[in-house]
């Protein structure tokens, strides 16, 4: 039977009869993310896009690997003799609190408000950044990502959190599991905006299977330009949420934040061709008119301005999932569809 290998890189299935030495092409590194660059620490290649990061070849050779990295470890404290478990525990106080419940003195507005485009404020830096790139409305719309009608052999899956290559027109017929949202790493956890299974270990993530049924997408859509996701973050005060958005030189005359009191659209454009859009409901309710967007050269910030002076337990609200008999339904009606 065949098994799954864990080198970081393949994540292909393999027979462990038939595993020479250099059956396995991989990264024996490291992932490396600085300043929105993303690589792995024993090849030089570095890309801005999260889905090219995964689909770089590795960079050395060797047999696959079938054993799984362990998972970390919570140290556990253990009665030894005849001490109590209590008694080793340290001396200290304790306190139950439970999150915060939203909206506690205000009602929630209704999602369906009309929007507002948030103000705009562009960076020296940017300005500065732009004016040597020369990166304006027209040429920006110009530049295209070249397009041959050819898929080559070893082609790699550009849906996010699919590991499969191109090996002929047979894996058209395929049916491909991805995630369909875009990676979040937030203290220290890893997880994929679709399907929030979060993980401390980089490995783990890259090999979590997707959430979403559809088809292999072996070229990048073709919607004049490259439709990316971006690494974002959030973090809170009492007064503020502020969302970080970490694309390089932005366009401000091509990019907008829209937004009522508790929905959020972003679209950005940045690097002239690539395209990021994300759609936000918010857990809180905040004040769009004192809301605005910081456009910087190496990334975007959102500064919301919460209605009510409170702590978020998140940034979004948790999507409100079908039964689990309906799940079952459709997941059976795709299969059938398949074996046609």
């Amino acid at each position: 039977m065949s098994v799954m290998c864990y080198n970081k890189g393949c994540g292909q299935r393999f027979d462990p009869d038939k595993n020479p030495d250099d059956a396995c092409i991989y990264h024996p590194g490291v992932p490396v993310f600085h300043d929105a660059l993303k690589g792995w620490s024993c090849c030089k290649r570095r890309t801005t896009d999260f889905s090219d990061f995964l689909s770089i070849v590795g960079c050395t050779k060797g047999p696959h690997n079938p054993e799984k990295p362990p998972e970390p470890v919570k140290p556990e404290v253990k009665s030894s003799g005849d001490k109590n478990v209590n008694d080793v525990k340290p001396k200290f106080d304790e306190f139950i609190t439970q999150a915060p419940k939203p909206l506690q003195s205000i009602q929630r507005p209704s999602s369906d408000e009309p929007f507002s485009t948030l103000q705009q404020k562009v960076s020296p830096s940017l300005k500065q950044a732009l004016e040597k790139l020369k990166i304006t409305e027209e040429n920006a719309q110009e530049i295209k990502e070249e397009e041959t009608d050819e898929i080559k052999i070893g082609t790699s899956c550009k849906n996010g959190g699919c590991s499969k290559t191109f090996t002929g027109h047979g894996c058209d017929d395929e049916t491909c599991l991805y995630h369909a949202g875009v990676p979040i790493f937030h203290e220290g956890m890893k997880y994929w905006s679709c399907c929030k299974r979060k993980t401390s270990d980089f490995n783990t993530f890259l090999s979590q299977e997707g959430c979403t049924r559809g088809k292999h997408q072996w070229k990048k859509k073709d919607t004049g330009k490259k439709v990316v996701p971006c690494r974002f973050d959030w973090h809170q005060t009492g007064s503020q949420v502020i969302i970080s958005i970490y694309a390089k030189n932005s366009v401000p005359e091509l990019s907008s934040v829209e937004g009522n009191s508790t929905v959020l659209k972003i679209h950005i454009i940045f690097e002239g061709e690539k395209e990021f859009q994300q759609q936000i409901s918010l857990w809180g309710v905040i004040d769009i008119r004192k809301s605005l967007v910081n456009l910087m050269a190496a990334k975007i910030e959102i500064v919301l301005k919460k209605a009510e002076p409170m702590s978020w337990a998140r940034l979004d609200l948790p999507p409100i999932l079908p039964p689990k008999e309906k799940i079952k339904e459709k997941d059976e009606e795709s299969e059938d569809e398949c074996e046609d």
